[in-house]
């Protein structure tokens, strides 16, 4: 997929998510309420949820494509993880609604109806979210949106959380009716490890986490294959919703002239954007052995970061 290409799929996907949740909630309500079987209540609210924190990603997906504008030099690309921390929110007050509900249901069993039709809504709910989970996983190996990531943690709670309350429904339909709301106990359970993962990931992303070790060794790697690039030190790195950001500082013979030393800068920079076509990349060159201290705020506190590495 190329780089071009890449905000339209995101966008189609978002859009997906929506028309999937939209889809569920109104199936799961319409046979929750003919059945009022806590387990499918259970899934019915964390589906509602679901279609909030969808339309949220669907409209911060293009806010955050957006180019950068005069207030917002570096782009909106943190409106993703702005989504996926409601995200996470709104999966923890579903685990807890769930949870309430469930200990009800435990403490004075409820006898389910119409259980062939809650199984039939929660086999077409796993086969859509099934669906939805590929499509995203597909998308999220050449782009890097942890909005859509975010949602895809949750459709795959989801996922889990429709299989357990299927097995419920099906238990109390075979005669064992404290099986629903042990089912519903389970969901929530599942939902609230969600939620920790997504909350981990948008936190990150919101406090400008380092890029993985890996993909800066492999930064430094391609900044390096040109011999004339001695050295690459004070790398930063952080992501912004689907964009990169790297700067750094790279030393170059300081006896050569300005022009040759940016004909080399920007042949790496290139090489650098063949493996990470979203990034933002800012080099400085300094001269091999000569250059004087850098100041700024986070100027030794970057040295220390180096050497400790």
């Amino acid at each position: 997929m190329s780089p071009a290409s890449r905000p339209r799929a995101t966008r189609r996907v978002t859009l997906m998510s929506v028309g999937v949740a939209l889809t569920l909630v109104s199936l799961k309500v319409v046979v929750w309420w003919v059945s009022r079987s806590v387990s499918l209540l259970a899934s019915a609210a964390d589906s509602g949820l679901d279609l909030i924190a969808a339309l949220a990603t669907f409209f911060a997906v293009r806010y955050a494509s957006a180019p950068p504008d005069r207030e917002h030099r570096f782009g909106h690309g943190k409106a993703e993880a702005f989504a996926s921390l409601m995200q996470a929110g709104l999966v923890f007050a579903s685990a807890a609604v769930i949870a309430e509900e469930a200990v009800r249901h435990l403490i004075k069993p409820e006898p389910i109806g119409r259980e062939a039709w809650a199984i039939a809504v929660m086999a077409v709910s796993i086969a859509l979210t099934g669906g939805l989970i590929f499509t995203q996983s597909r998308l999220l190996r050449t782009t890097a949106s942890v909005a859509v990531s975010a949602d895809r943690t949750h459709y795959a709670a989801d996922l889990a959380s429709n299989l357990v309350a299927l097995v419920a429904i099906a238990a109390a339909w075979l005669g064992w009716p404290g099986f629903d709301a042990l089912g519903g106990l389970a969901v929530a359970a599942i939902l609230l490890w969600g939620a920790v993962s997504v909350f981990r990931k948008s936190s990150s992303q919101l406090l400008d986490h380092e890029l993985p070790d890996a993909d800066r060794n492999r930064i430094v790697a391609l900044m390096t294959q040109d011999g004339r690039i001695s050295h690459v030190h004070q790398l930063r790195t952080r992501a912004s919703g689907p964009v990169v950001h790297i700067q750094m500082h790279a030393d170059i013979d300081p006896e050569m002239t300005l022009e040759a030393a940016h004909r080399i800068v920007v042949a790496a920079e290139r090489r650098v954007l063949k493996a990470f076509p979203d990034a933002d990349i800012l080099i400085h060159p300094d001269p091999h052995g000569r250059a004087e201290p850098h100041g700024g705020a986070f100027a030794e506190a970057s040295a220390g970061a180096e050497k400790s590495e």
